[in-house]
């Protein structure tokens, strides 16, 4: 019987080829569980929705923010009137490719299913899933907030009306129908910060109305009611008298009929989603209408 001696050298050898051996073997084994569990989940699972955050904190938080609502980086996307009217191909291809000439890079490397449950995230941040059925007309709704109403005379609703109010773009999608009548017929406001009415006279006599943005002991910046900024220093003001009313009227019960607010209400929900008008059946019995 003959023995074999084998050397350290060899040893060690031995063990570094069943070690790279059974590394393979795990890596095959991992790669596998990995597929499994990136295959695209039932609709409204998992991957639906978790997955959709996740891919949205890692690929577009970063300059559109968490909300959606935009950094000093990036626009915001969850209110933006534009946005809320692409499609969902269309912001996916936007996803994918990016747009040329700004700082929307393109996102090649995310999967199909990865874009897509952005897609959905980004939608949900929007607070949009499609038309919600209602009482009223948003084809009335949106003649009343510009007219009758004088809504659009300060609020900015998908990209038209005035600076004064805060921007109603995402609003009423955020928002429930009793929610939003409840709010525009509310007789008790408190007025917040940045939307305070004032009219300012300045040292040279010139008068300026509008709402106060900022103010300290220093200065003070006045949004006037025709979109103008306007900064002043403390010194150079002859007197500020500031409005104890709400922007905002609170005679609303008085001024609308019940049909008016039902169609207001609409439009400021399904307004930005659909441009046809959009009726509940057991609100409306004129069924010609629905198509």
């Amino acid at each position: 019987m003959q023995i074999t001696h084998v050397s350290w050298r060899g040893k060690i050898r031995f063990v570094a080829i069943l070690a790279a051996v059974i590394f393979c073997g795990l890596t095959l084994v991992r790669n596998v569980f990995a597929q499994e569990g990136a295959r695209p989940a039932e609709p409204g699972g998992e991957h639906s929705s978790g997955a959709g955050e996740r891919a949205f904190a890692t690929s577009c938080a970063g300059c559109h923010g968490l909300d959606g609502q935009g950094t000093d980086r990036g626009p915001g996307i969850a209110g933006s009137a534009r946005v809320r009217r692409l499609s969902d191909n269309q912001i996916a291809d936007i996803i994918s490719n990016g747009i040329p000439e700004t700082g929307m890079p393109a996102f090649r490397t995310l999967s199909g299913d990865q874009v897509r449950d952005i897609v959905s995230y980004v939608r949900s941040l929007q607070g949009r899933s499609g038309p919600r059925a209602l009482p009223g007309d948003a084809a009335r709704g949106k003649e009343i907030f510009f007219g009758k109403g004088e809504c659009g005379t300060c609020h900015t609703i998908y990209g038209a009306g005035g600076f004064l109010g805060p921007d109603l773009s995402a609003y009423g999608p955020a928002n429930s129908a009793q929610a939003i009548l409840d709010a525009i017929l509310s007789t008790s406001r408190t007025v917040p910060v940045g939307y305070r009415l004032a009219t300012v006279t300045a040292r040279d006599g010139h008068r300026f109305e509008g709402v106060i943005r900022n103010e300290d002991n220093f200065s003070l910046q006045l949004l006037a009611k025709d979109g103008s900024f306007h900064f002043f220093r403390t010194p150079d003001l002859q007197k500020v008298e500031r409005s104890a009313q709400p922007l905002m009227p609170t005679n609303y019960g008085d001024r609308l009929s019940s049909n008016e607010l039902n169609d207001l209400v609409n439009f400021l929900v399904n307004g930005g989603i659909s441009s046809k008008p959009i009726r509940d059946p057991q609100y409306d019995s004129d069924e010609d209408d629905f198509e």
